[in-house]
């Protein structure tokens, strides 16, 4: 993708469904999240609150979020990647590393309900932007640090990327083929999953100072939602003490939970339970081969997988994916295809649930995926595209904060905004 595309380029996003806003998914129309974080983690998590209609001003730095600089591939001079992670929110350009700029920072949180920032415990408190000090006089307050290691430990000072969280979890170790090196997931999960977790503790903390009053100082950490993703690997191993080791496309515990090649393209398969098992040698015209002492429990084809997936193999060798997939679907046996990323923005199913949608912004089609979750049978959209740096500032400033235009004037010519 060129760095900049001119409006009429025809992209994939072009034949995308415009998105639409709904009241559905205003849940959380009275809370306001001030947002001071970076890169993917941080502003996953605001995203996934504005999706349910949270009010996020995204404060920015005046170089802008990280992210806007990750390409290519960019969109009108925007990085693809902010793009991503970034709808539903207003930015402000702030300078708060200059007094002024703090003041004015201090006086968004006072009217936060929610304060979240992904700098070092260290970065935090120099700032005077620790839970501590930011919540002594604001007990409602519910402050969320996201960081690579957290605020204690001995790892608390080290910088952390998604790709460093995912090498400390395991999950690279366990990713790829036997005899070739470790793998990172292909996207950033521990990114993901971390944003994902600060968005749930918000909740939770929402809903307990409904009763209480009081907000609270969240904790999460790329390592840790990481480690919490390899739960199914670790605790077998804690209860054990059998290390697993990565396998490519096949799972140790279920007997056969893997890819195999077909008469022209890969697929995945998973017989997951006896009945599966039955439906799968049905489906395949030899339900002969589902009998039999030595593949009677998932225990027993475990012992013997070697031999049951060379048969399987041998069996879809014959006839293309498709027909497998077809045949397979009618007979409620777990498979699919492993797909491009351009394949799954085509599949006919994710368009129709809403999955993907695009945004139109100064003559650009901004294309976006999903939150993925359906209310009242009607799928999320958007209520704002993702903001241009300091795209709100003044808005926010004079509506939210009250300042006049001298105020405002004075802070631009300072540069503080």
């Amino acid at each position: 993708m060129n760095i900049a595309n001119p409006p009429s380029a025809k992209l994939p996003a072009s034949d995308l469904p415009l998105g639409r806003s709904s009241e559905n998914f205003r849940m959380l129309r009275d809370v306001r999240v001030v947002d001071l974080t970076t890169s993917i983690a941080g502003p996953y998590a605001t995203m996934l609150l504005a999706d349910f209609g949270a009010e996020v001003i995204k404060v920015e730095r005046p170089t802008g979020d990280d992210a806007r600089h990750w390409g290519p591939p960019f969109l009108d001079k925007e990085s693809l990647w902010f793009l991503s992670v970034n709808r539903n929110k207003k930015s402000i350009c702030l300078d708060f590393s200059d007094s002024k700029g703090r003041k004015v920072l201090s006086e968004l949180l006072d009217t936060a309900d929610v304060f979240i920032t992904n700098q070092l415990v260290g970065v935090q408190k120099k700032l005077g932007l620790d839970a501590e000090t930011v919540r002594a006089d604001r007990r409602g307050l519910i402050h969320v640090s996201l960081t690579g290691f957290g605020l204690d430990g001995p790892y608390a000072a080290r910088a952390c990327y998604d790709l460093i969280a995912e090498g400390y979890s395991s999950v690279m170790d366990l990713t790829g083929s036997f005899d070739a090196e470790a793998q990172k997931v292909g996207s950033p999960a521990a990114d993901m999953l971390a944003g994902t977790d600060a968005a749930l503790a918000v909740l939770a903390a929402l809903h307990r100072r409904t009763a209480t009053g009081e907000g609270c100082a969240i904790d999460i950490t790329l390592t840790e939602s990481m480690i919490r993703f390899m739960s199914p690997r670790i605790v077998p191993y804690l209860g054990s003490g059998e290390v697993p080791r990565r396998s490519g496309g096949k799972d140790s515990v279920i007997a056969i939970y893997q890819t195999f090649d077909t008469a022209d393209l890969p697929m995945t398969l998973g017989i997951g339970n006896d009945g599966i098992w039955r439906r799968f040698w049905e489906a395949v015209g030899e339900p002969q081969s589902a009998d039999g002492a030595h593949v009677a429990t998932n225990s027993d084809r475990r012992a013997n997988r070697a031999q049951i997936v060379g048969q399987i193999q041998a069996i879809l060798a014959r006839r293309p994916r498709a027909e497998w997939l077809e045949r397979f679907a009618a007979a409620k046996v777990p498979a699919g295809p492993i797909y491009r990323v351009d394949e799954v923005v085509s599949d006919p199913h994710f368009r129709d649930r809403g999955a993907f949608f695009r945004i139109p912004r100064d003559g650009h089609d901004v294309p976006q995926v999903s939150l993925g979750v359906h209310v009242d049978g009607e799928a999320a959209g958007y209520f704002l595209p993702p903001p241009r740096l300091g795209q709100h500032s003044e808005e926010v400033l004079r509506g939210l904060l009250g300042y006049d235009d001298d105020s405002i004037n004075a802070l631009l010519t300072s540069k503080v905004i």
